[in-house]
C-alpha cells in the first residue's frame, strides 16, 4: 500500500453520507500528521468540492487550482468545515498527488479557525 502523507490528495468513498455531509467518491486532502498516517488506519481528511464564487467566499474554504502535481482536473475548494475521519483500508480509492505547500498553509489556517486553535 502507498505510504500516505499529510497534504496528499486522495480519492475517497465518503458514502454513506447523512444530512448535509459531503458524500460520493471525491478528492480529499489528508490533514493528519505523518506519524498517525503511518501507524493507524484512521486518518482525517478535508473533502474537495467544485469551485463556485459562493463557496470561495466562505472563510474556512480554501481555493485549490488544478495542477499536474496535485492531480486535480478542475478548480476546487477544500471545505475545512467538513473535516472527517476515514478508515483508509475501506474508503481509499486512489492517490492523485500532493498539494502545494502554500495551499497547505491556507488549509492549516482554516483548520485553526474551524477548531478554534489559537483564536480564544
Amino acid at each position: 500500500m502507498t505510504t500516505l502523507k499529510r497534504g496528499m490528495v486522495i480519492d475517497v468513498n465518503l458514502d454513506p453520507a447523512k444530512g448535509s455531509e459531503t458524500g460520493k467518491i471525491r478528492p480529499c486532502v489528508i490533514v493528519t500528521n505523518n506519524t498517525y498516517n503511518a501507524r493507524v488506519p484512521i486518518i482525517q481528511v478535508v473533502p474537495l468540492t467544485a469551485w463556485s464564487g459562493r463557496k470561495a467566499g466562505i472563510l474556512t474554504n480554501v481555493e485549490v487550482d488544478p495542477s499536474s502535481h496535485n492531480g486535480l482536473t478542475k478548480k476546487s475548494v477544500a471545505d475545512c468545515l467538513q473535516t472527517r475521519p476515514i478508515d483508509r483500508r475501506v474508503r481509499l480509492v486512489n492517490v492523485r498527488g500532493e498539494l502545494e505547500s502554500e495551499i497547505m498553509t491556507n488549509i492549516n489556517e482554516a483548520l485553526k479557525i474551524v477548531f478554534a486553535l489559537g483564536y480564544g
